[in-house]
This record gives structure tokens, C-alpha cells and sequence, in this order.
């Protein structure tokens, strides 16, 4: 008997049919003798929706407010979930975040997570009860209800499995599994059996849209064991123990379930970054911190930075790329503080493309980047700028070769299925 969080996204929540199937994908985990808790989204769409209200309510809403009406989405399915686990003759309830409680910080829309008590919780699945816990909520020290962010259901699901010592975390998703690469893109993409921790944190954070990039790194930090797998599967397809999707363990684990590990485990693209130039910036000691300093009190992530060699040693140019979704306040802190940095002129390109090899074998091997940049070359696809880590080397293309590169490099590091 295995001890078990299961959680489910929104789209597997969409509806009472889903709901349903929902309800007896989780039936049957209990049926082979596992204790349970179950971890929900709200209904796809459903927080969008709750986010316009705020908006219609309040250009300058407040956060705790937002709170408190964003996470009534959870609220809705968990319930739900519970009412069709009793429908089908089980013993189940609803545990809201406020009713463990889920510990968290007081920041208002964005918390981090700091305990769980447990102990009711245990002792209810212990007697036999499923326990449905509504997803991206928590308790602050303040008593008021706080949401983790968008994509927090993941974290919950992982803190919770933290939290009772679960033998591992099933996230049953529209996908089943992590794959080399997107299928949509390319249809000899392979499902992959097993991944490390720190692949699948590099393949979250650029672009890889199966995990959330926290649940990932909490995983990691409290050595939960993950895995992915597909709520659509037939009705009549054996459970999740005999049908597995993708397993997320530790990098010592996966020594000794995989001996032939792949050099590479995928490719990532990722359209929502853009480009920022900084012409003429004055080549002292200090320039790239009046930059970089006031975009991060701005709370702007900096992701590939360049630096141009210095022209007659008195300026240079700077490029890096922000989120999309933070250009405007970019553009609007560059020029608030364009006297100190003293730069000429700066301009933006939304339309760029990051793509990411990742592989943990990539650190006992050379050559990774040089096979990267070549296949590129060959296709004739400029590299705008080059980023790396251990385990990951990342190039800046035009997004409208994102396919093609996408494409190029799956086959260049011997990904493509048969």
C-alpha cells in the first residue's frame, strides 16, 4: 500500500463529466488499497474569470480581497470532487486551505508556502477517507486566505505530498507525460520514462509548459518523487501504477533506473520573452548595475544578457531580454532612471524565440553547444544571443524559425523516435 497525492488540473476539471472521470480515476487508486488526497484546480477558465470581477471592481484592487475571490474557484471543485467520490460509495471531504491549515507568508497573491499541519489530515486517510484539497490556496499568520500565484495547484499538490510523506505525487494533466520536445512540433517526439529534477526545473523555466518551475523546485528541495500523467485515458485503462506516464526523481535515482541515458532529454521553446537593446551605454565600471539594479527592485526578471565590446573605450552596447509580459514597465524603468545609466537610445523586439537543450549529460560531455550551433548554421537560423548553465545551453533566434530550429535540433541530438 502506497500513500498517494493525486492532482488535477483544470482542464480534467472542466465540467461535470469531467469531474466524473475525474472522480473515478481517483476510486480506483483507493480500490488497489492506497491512501489518497487529491489535489484540484479551479475549472479551465474559471480564474480568468474571477480575475476580470477584480478588475471590474477595482483598477487598484486589493490584493486580499483578490485572494479571497480567486481562490473560490478551488473551493467549487474540491467540493464537487468530494460530492461525486460519495456518489460512487466512497468516504470523502473537502480539506479547504484554511481548515489543515496550509501555512503561508502574507504576500497577497503570490505567497510561498512555509508548513502544513498535517495530522488531522493523516489521520482521516488513515480511517479510510479521501481527502480533495482545493489547490493554490493557503492560511497567512494575519488568519486571511492567500493564493500561491498562477499554476500554484502544482506546488500545492507537491507541498501537501511533502507534508504527509507521500511515496510520490501523481499530476495528471491534457498530457501524458514529459516529452523530448513538443509533439505539436514535432511528431517523432518521444514520452519520456524518467527525468531529473534539475531537467525538468531547466525544461519548466524555458518554455516547457507540463510543470510549474516552483512545484518543480520544491519537488527537488523536499525530495518528492513526481509523476505525470494523462486524465484522459480510456475508462477502461489500468491504473496509474501499471500505466505510468513520466517519472521526476532525484539524479541519483535515475542512475540506477537508467543506465543508457540520453546525452540530451528535450528541446524547449519559449515566445514569451523580448529583446532589449541599450545603445551607447558608457563603458565605466558599475554602468551594467545602474541597468540591471532598478529592474530588479522592479521585480523585472533578466533572463540572456550581452555585452558588446567597448568602442575607442567609451561606450558599448547592451542586450537582454525580459518576459513580454514586463516590457512596458522595462521600458518604463529604463527611462526613469536614463540619466544615471546614461545610455544613448534603446530599442525592443518582441518577436524572439528562446530555444534550450537540457541534459544532465551534457556536464561529462563536449561538444553539446558546438553541435547546437552548427545545425543552426546549417539552416541558416541567426543565433542573437547564447545563454548557458550546467546542464542547459539556450539560443535567441527570430520567432518565426521557431519550428524549423525546434525541428533541426531534435533530430541533430538523435531525439527523433522510430
Amino acid at each position: 500500500m502506497a500513500r498517494i497525492v493525486m492532482k488535477f488540473g483544470g482542464t480534467s476539471m472542466a465540467g461535470t463529466e469531467r469531474i466524473r472521470r475525474v472522480a473515478r480515476i481517483v476510486q480506483r487508486q483507493q480500490a488497489a488499497g492506497h491512501e489518497v488526497a487529491v489535489v484540484v484546480s479551479a475549472m479551465a477558465g474559471e480564474t480568468d474569470r474571477l480575475v476580470n470581477f477584480c478588475r471590474e471592481a477595482s483598477a487598484l484592487y486589493d490584493p486580499a480581497e483578490y485572494d479571497v475571490v480567486v481562490a473560490s474557484g478551488e473551493q467549487v471543485t474540491s467540493g464537487l470532487l468530494a460530492m461525486h467520490l460519495q456518489a460512487l460509495g466512497c468516504k470523502a471531504r473537502s480539506w479547504l486551505g484554511w481548515q489543515l491549515p496550509i501555512h503561508t507568508d502574507d504576500a497577497a497573491s503570490k505567497a510561498r508556502i512555509e508548513g502544513i499541519d498535517s495530522q488531522a489530515l493523516l489521520a482521516s486517510m488513515a480511517a479510510g477517507e479521501i481527502a480533495v484539497i482545493p489547490g493554490f490556496q493557503g492560511l497567512s499568520d494575519a488568519n486571511r486566505i492567500t493564493t500561491l500565484g498562477r499554476g500554484g495547484s502544482d506546488t500545492s499538490a507537491v507541498a501537501v505530498a511533502a507534508g504527509i510523506k507521500a511515496d510520490r505525487c501523481d499530476i495528471y494533466t491534457d498530457v501524458d507525460g514529459v516529452y523530448t520536445t513538443d509533439p505539436r512540433i514535432v511528431a517523432k517526439a518521444r514520452k519520456l520514462k524518467n527525468v531529473t529534477y534539475e531537467e525538468m526545473l531547466e525544461l519548466a523555466s524555458v518554455g516547457s509548459k507540463v510543470l510549474q518551475t516552483r512545484s518543480v523546485s520544491l519537488a527537488m528541495k523536499e525530495k518528492v518523487r513526481v509523476q505525470v500523467l494523462s486524465s484522459f485515458i480510456d475508462e477502461t485503462a489500468p491504473a496509474a501504477d501499471t500505466l505510468p506516464g513520466t517519472m521526476i526523481v532525484s539524479d541519483e535515482e535515475l542512475e540506477g533506473l537508467d543506465m543508457e541515458r540520453q546525452l540530451i532529454t528535450g528541446i524547449a521553446a519559449d515566445k514569451n520573452d523580448a529583446k532589449v537593446i541599450l545603445t551607447a551605454v558608457p563603458d565605466r565600471p558599475g554602468a551594467v548595475a545602474l541597468i540591471f539594479g532598478p529592474l530588479a527592485e522592479a521585480n523585472i526578471n533578466v533572463d540572456m544578457i550581452i555585452q558588446n565590446v567597448g568602442r575607442a573605450d567609451t561606450d558599448t552596447d547592451v542586450t537582454f531580454t525580459v518576459p513580454q509580459a514586463d516590457l512596458e514597465r522595462t521600458k518604463a524603468v529604463l527611462e526613469a532612471n536614463r540619466p544615471g545609466i546614461g545610455y544613448e537610445k534603446f530599442s525592443t523586439d518582441p518577436k524572439v524565440s528562446k530555444i534550450s537543450v537540457v541534459g544532465v549529460g551534457m556536464r561529462s560531455h563536449a561538444g553539446v553547444a558546438a553541435t547546437m550551433f552548427k545545425a543552426l548554421a546549417d539552416r541558416a537560423i541567426n543565433i542573437q544571443a547564447i545563454s548557458t548553465s550546467e546542464i542547459k545551453v539556450s539560443v535567441l533566434i527570430d520567432s518565426d524559425e521557431t519550428e524549423l530550429a525546434v525541428r533541426v535540433l531534435h533530430t541533430a541530438y538523435g531525439l527523433d523516435a522510430e
